[in-house]
């Protein structure tokens, strides 16, 4: 079933304030409803409680990192189809496939922009305009 922009959920995980409010403003001006988690931890209980339709997440943060998140929303029945896009500061092969083996469906390097973010929701989702 296709959804437009304004319909979506979308959660971005990342230690970085900056990063979070550059993510949410960008998308909220599409019109999607952006939650936000600065760890692993929170992005968890995040997911359970938003049920987001596509989660951004960074790979380098405390506790838990973006690759053990990663790999614990594909390893769960009910959030394996939540496509979850990496977000890394190294655009380095080792990472790119270290996120493919657990399970990443895009790898975006930062800083990015608000045509990387709609280009990866539109590449996992199916979204019109």
């Amino acid at each position: 079933m296709e959804k437009t922009l304004d319909q979506l959920t979308v959660l971005v995980v990342d230690d970085s304030k900056t990063i979070r409010r550059t993510a949410e403003t960008l998308l909220g001006k599409e019109g999607c409803q952006v939650v936000t988690a600065e760890d692993g931890f929170a992005a968890l209980a995040m997911i359970v409680e938003h049920k987001p339709d596509i989660i951004f997440v960074d790979i380098m943060m405390p506790r838990l990192d973006g690759y053990q998140v990663c790999s614990l929303i594909k390893n769960n029945a009910q959030f394996k189809e939540t496509p979850v896009i990496m977000l890394s500061s190294k655009d380095g092969l080792f990472d790119k496939a270290r996120g493919r083996i657990v399970g990443a469906d895009e790898y975006l390097t930062k800083p990015f922009g608000r045509s990387e973010l709609i280009d990866a929701i539109r590449d996992n989702l199916d979204v019109s305009a």
